[in-house]
């Protein structure tokens, strides 16, 4: 058991607050849980990673499985099909996904943290009854449309709207870079239902992929994650019942806000999963790779990446952790910034000197670093920026 202070001797935050001592052991459930999708994710996840990368082809069967497994609704209660599952336990399948396919990985994030997740916390009890089973049983996948073409990071730009139309709210609009876009059954989206109200004036509604004016457009060819489909969504006269409204009117970018705050653990735990990869496969070629003699193991200057890469990993794992144990706390925002933008750049770092280790060869695709150098360079962009990180973290220390 690792505890990090004793009792008593807790120490105190920048906001004088204190904390208590850190308990990153597994309990005997998340042990196993770990194990079982840590074989999974070898045994049938593994196998043709390389070539659905190179055909960009999404693995529908796989997610099936998934499905099956109960890991595309692990933060769904059982009582709507869901594994019911605590966070850390998601975190670990997230990273254990992640450190064999970080594109898969990032399809089980999406559906569980920015769908599942609002629809569980904010829905009402009949949209969750209709959306919560096809999702946590693998039937269909979740997508999440906050960003617009013109909307980033400041959603102050967004275009899109809901109108209230009787029972119904009727969506025009587009929204760009969803993941699972096409594959997706029921998308979170948030919309401007008062166009003089601000950030106030926004809402969140859940759309099937079934309602009449919806449509998904052309797959994006991107640098990383080319197994994983990413497109734009457009609403046009979009009809959707009024009961798709999570929380209230007016709540929307609260409830994004909040979802991020939680999806962001989960993209942490994925960088974490990429740089445990990037890890071993620079250990593995440091001990084969023979030059002048010798492996290059034996070289000082390799040992000096392999040892900080493993102190950046260790750091970036237990943080993940720490902001997952405080999720329920008034720092989880701030602490879920600090691990997303820390294991986000480490595992960008890992990733970087373990492709240099590999040398020239690090640079052609038949290596498998080559691969997560650039899946893992999207893990400091999605989700939030670094840059939009550490205003986060910012602004938490100096509000108080």
């Amino acid at each position: 058991m690792a505890v990090l202070t004793e009792p008593g001797t807790e120490p105190r935050t920048a906001t004088g607050e204190t904390e208590s001592g850190i308990d990153f052991s597994l309990n005997e459930d998340q042990e196993l849980m770990r194990d079982e999708v840590r074989r999974f994710a070898e045994e049938r996840i593994q196998p043709g990673v390389a070539e659905r990368d190179h055909e960009h082809r999404f693995p529908v069967e796989i997610f099936k499985e998934m499905g099956e497994m109960g890991l595309l609704g692990m933060l769904v209660p059982e009582e709507y099909g869901g594994a019911g599952t605590d966070t850390l336990s998601y975190l670990l399948a997230m990273e254990e996904i992640s450190r064999v396919d970080p594109a898969v990985a990032v399809t089980m994030s999406v559906t569980n943290s920015v769908c599942c997740w609002p629809i569980v916390k904010f829905g009402g009890e009949a949209l969750k009854r209709k959306a919560l089973p096809p999702l946590a049983a693998g039937e269909t996948l979740g997508g999440f449309g906050l960003t617009e073409p013109g909307a980033g990071s400041d959603p102050s730009g967004m275009r899109t709207t809901a109108r209230r139309d009787g029972d119904s709210w009727v969506l025009n609009g587009e929204k760009a870079w969803i993941t699972n876009a096409g594959f997706a059954g029921w998308y979170v989206v948030v919309a401007r239902t008062n166009p003089e109200a601000g950030k106030r004036g926004l809402s969140a509604i859940v759309v099937p992929a079934d309602a009449p004016g919806f449509s998904v457009g052309q797959p994006e060819e991107k640098l990383g994650l080319k197994s994983s489909r990413t497109a734009q969504i457009f609403f046009s006269d979009c009809r959707v019942p009024a009961e798709n409204l999570l929380g209230q009117e007016g709540q929307g970018l609260k409830i994004a806000l909040a979802t991020l705050d939680h999806s962001r653990l989960g993209i942490a735990a994925q960088a974490v999963g990429i740089h445990q990869r990037a890890l071993e496969l620079a250990v593995s070629y440091a001990k084969e790779r023979v030059q002048f003699g010798a492996p290059i193991a034996n070289n000082q200057a390799i040992q000096f990446k392999i040892a900080q890469m493993a102190t950046e990993l260790a750091a970036a794992r237990a943080l993940t952790h720490h902001a997952c144990s405080a999720e329920h706390t008034s720092q989880a925002g701030r602490l879920a910034a600090q691990a997303k933008v820390y294991a986000s750049e480490a595992a960008n770092r890992a990733c970087q000197e373990s492709l240099q280790i590999h040398g020239g060869n690090g640079f052609h695709d038949h290596y498998e670093i080559s691969r997560l150098y650039r899946d893992v360079r999207v893990t400091t962009i999605y989700e939030g920026t670094s840059e939009m990180q550490r205003l986060v973290i910012a602004r938490h220390l100096l509000s108080r």
